[in-house]
C-alpha cells in the first residue's frame, strides 16, 4: 500500500519541537521494561544489554518459528500521547510498562512511511521498519487494554496503536530530553505493516 502526503500533514507528523520522553531497557524477556538514564544503540543490533537486541529475530515466539530470521524489531518505539490517552481512559501505563526502548512526545510515530530515518540527538539512528504487532500479554496491565491498542477502524481493517519498530543504522546513546529529527524516504511512500 502506497500514499502521499501534503508538507502540512509532513509538518504534522514532524514537529520542530519532538523530543524523547524516556528510555527503556531490559536484560531478560518481561513484557515491560525499567527506565533507565540513558539507552546505547549499537548499530544492526539494537538496544545494548536489552534481551531483543540482535541481527536475528529475538522475540520467543518468533525463535520458535525461525530462528534465522532478521531482526526487523531491535527498537521499539511508543508516542507518549498514547500514554496519555489511555490515562483519559482510566488505564494507569506509566513508561516502559508497554515494553518499549524509546517514549517519544511530539511526534506521529504510526503515520511515518516505512524507511523513514529518526535521529536522536547528535548521533543514534534508527529506521522504522513497521508496527508493532502486540499480544494479549498487555491484557495484565489492565483488563480490556488490548482492545484499546488493537481495533476495527470505521473501514474495518485493523488499527494497531502499541508503536512502531526499528533496526539501528548509526550508534549513539538515547536520553530523555534529546531532541528528534526525521528523513522521510524518497519517493513514494509506504505505509507501516505489522512486523
Amino acid at each position: 500500500m502506497t500514499y502521499a502526503r501534503t508538507m502540512a500533514t509532513l509538518h504534522e507528523l514532524i514537529p520542530d519541537h519532538a523530543r524523547v520522553a524516556s528510555v527503556s531497557r531490559d536484560d531478560a524477556h518481561r513484557f515491560s521494561k525499567p527506565t533507565r538514564d540513558e539507552i546505547t544503540l549499537v548499530t544492526g543490533l539494537g538496544v545494548e544489554g536489552d534481551a531483543h537486541a540482535g541481527r536475528t529475530v529475538q522475540h520467543r515466539s518468533r525463535v520458535r518459528r525461525d530462528p534465522s530470521t532478521p531482526n526487523l524489531r531491535q527498537v521499539h518505539l511508543i508516542h507518549a500521547e498514547l500514554l496519555d490517552e489511555l490515562a483519559q481512559d482510566g488505564f494507569e501505563v506509566v513508561p516502559g510498562a508497554l515494553g518499549e526502548n524509546v517514549l517519544t512526545r511530539g511526534i506521529d510515530l504510526l503515520g511515518l512511511p516505512r524507511g523513514t530515518r529518526v535521529r536522536f540527538g547528535d548521533g543514534a539512528e534508527i529506521e522504522i521498519t513497521g508496527l508493532r504487532n502486540p499480544c494479549v500479554q498487555i491484557d495484565q496491565l489492565g483488563h480490556g487494554l488490548m482492545r484499546r491498542l488493537v481495533a476495527r477502524g470505521d473501514d474495518g481493517e485493523i488499527v494497531r496503536l502499541a508503536g512502531v519498530m526499528a533496526v539501528v543504522l548509526a550508534d549513539g546513546t538515547v536520553s530523555p530530553g534529546d531532541a528528534i529529527t526525521v528523513a522521510l524516504p524518497e519517493g513514494e511512500h509506504e505505509a507501516l505493516q505489522p512486523v
